[in-house]
């Protein structure tokens, strides 16, 4: 069990001060690779929670390898972002180079999208990642 479960175990759905880390990644087409997750049945970008202990690089380097089986070097830092916009309230209640693996735990389907051409059912926090991400090109 990881130490978000353990902190879950211990506070139940009570809101609690996460860190994440998510990746922009994109092909050679300069597509943007999204996971339909399974948690909220909607688009995202792949990443997640720091474990105890974790940097935020070997967080988003693990994250990614889990949840699409690439493996990801000298990442760089986008963006922070942080505040009640990205607040998140899961279903539950609680408040490269590879080939493409979909660990069918938390992905539903990997797929490259075009910056032009996204999904309709991204998240408002995905959204603003992306256009930010956008803007910077």
């Amino acid at each position: 069990m990881g130490y978000i479960e353990d902190m879950r175990n211990l506070v139940g759905n009570h809101p609690l001060i996460l860190i994440g880390s998510h990746a922009i990644i994109l092909n050679e087409k300069n597509e943007i690779l999204l996971q339909l997750r399974t948690d909220f049945n909607r688009w995202g970008i792949i990443g997640g929670a720091l474990e105890y202990n974790e940097t935020l690089e070997d967080a988003l380097q693990r994250e990614v390898y889990e949840e699409t089986g690439l493996i990801i070097k000298n990442p760089e830092l986008f963006r922070t972002y942080s505040g009640p916009d990205f607040f998140q309230i899961y279903p539950n209640g609680d408040q490269v180079h590879g080939e493409l693996v979909c660990d069918q735990t938390e992905s539903k389907e990997l797929r490259f999208f075009s910056l032009d051409e996204l999904p309709s059912n991204l998240p408002p926090v995905i959204e603003k990642i992306i256009t930010d991400f956008r803007k910077s090109n």
